[in-house]
């Protein structure tokens, strides 16, 4: 019988434009602390580390090797690392955890998307012989994506600018967005474009951060929190590295995941998505069925704060938080990696 598995902690850093004065070391040393500190425990006490970031950000090799003193990892620590957001690091201490051996498993994500012209370092990421040499940007490939879903009249301007103004109003709430305010969606389509049919409401900002997620098993998961946020079900999955033979107005992996996750099995009060782009949002909701009643992005989600490999990661602990703290029994967080939602997870947490 698979174990209980539980998100029993979560803490990040405020979303900032720039960090200029933090290394990956002052960025993830903070949230480290707190975690630890609100759940009670010290670092002897973690079983498992895990980690999720990308050098093409930092701009130098091994810079996870620099970040994991953090953790002040001696005497030495069994630890691991993705080159990915860190929701795909909580996946793998999830799946460490259930082999039985390990209690407590630490998740952190860190990443700086100022050090360098994020739109051409995600460039890197495509197809290196067909696409790449084109140097297509990230916005302006989700420019393209945006354009054939309001082509097939799957969605209107006018409902881009209604999610853009939801999210950031939600943002509000959210001590730790960057981005937040009350906006009207006619003001706001009423601004110019940034790659059409995108505007700037549409896109993500620029932010560098990093959170920590902390993970029990068992009844280990009970002792450090009163109401842990059990995971029931997660999955990823992965479309075409090439854009032309995906549906791009579609997420078919995303509707896969959640269906191998459970999300058939019942309702959710609350779903955390990683929606770079307002438009993705749309096709994320169409994706998953998510209907009325439910709360969506009470974060504010990334078009609020957009850590680049820690935005979710903080779906996941924005989600976990708000089961812990009784606003939700059932919450749905998805995390995305790739262009034009090429690569997805999501998870299912529930109260008990």
């Amino acid at each position: 019988m698979a174990r209980d598995v539980a998100v029993v902690g979560f803490a990040q850093l405020p979303g900032n434009r720039a960090y200029e004065d933090r290394e990956e070391v002052e960025l993830v040393q903070p949230v480290v602390q707190e975690l630890l500190k609100g759940a009670g425990i010290t670092k002897d006490q973690v079983d498992f580390t895990v980690s999720g970031s990308a050098d093409y950000l930092i701009g130098r090799p091994f810079s996870f090797v620099s970040a994991l003193d953090a953790v002040a990892p001696w005497p030495p620590i069994s630890e691991s690392h993705v080159e990915m957001d860190g929701a795909w690091a909580l996946y793998e201490a999830w799946v460490r955890l259930l082999h039985g051996d390990m209690d407590v498993a630490l998740v952190y994500a860190y990443g700086k998307s100022s050090l360098g012209d994020l739109r051409d370092i995600l460039t890197m990421q495509l197809d290196p012989y067909n696409v790449a040499p084109l140097n297509p940007d990230s916005v302006s490939l989700a420019a393209l994506q945006a354009r054939m879903l309001l082509d097939q009249g799957k969605c209107t301007e006018r409902q881009m600018a209604e999610v853009a103004a939801r999210d950031r109003a939600s943002a509000k709430d959210n001590p730790n967005a960057q981005l937040s305010g009350d906006f009207d969606p006619d003001e706001l389509l009423s601004d110019p474009y940034l790659v059409e049919p995108l505007r700037r409401h549409d896109c993500p900002p620029i932010t560098d951060g990093a959170c920590a997620v902390l993970l029990a098993a068992g009844d280990r998961a009970r002792e450090l929190s009163d109401r842990p946020a059990f995971i029931r079900g997660i999955d990823h999955r992965v479309e075409a590295h090439s854009l032309g033979l995906r549906e791009l107005t579609d997420s078919v992996s995303t509707r896969i995941a959640a269906k191998a996750a459970g999300l058939g099995d019942g309702p959710v009060d609350l779903a955390e998505l990683h929606a770079p782009f307002s438009h993705q949002a749309i096709i994320l909701e169409q994706a998953l069925g998510l209907g009325q009643g439910v709360s969506i992005n009470p974060s504010g989600g990334a078009l609020s704060t957009n850590a680049m490999m820690v935005a979710g990661l903080t779906r996941i602990g924005e989600a976990a938080t708000r089961v812990s703290r009784g606003d939700a029994n059932r919450a749905l967080a998805h995390a995305t990696s790739g262009p034009c939602l090429q690569q997805n997870l999501v998870c299912i947490l529930e109260a008990s």
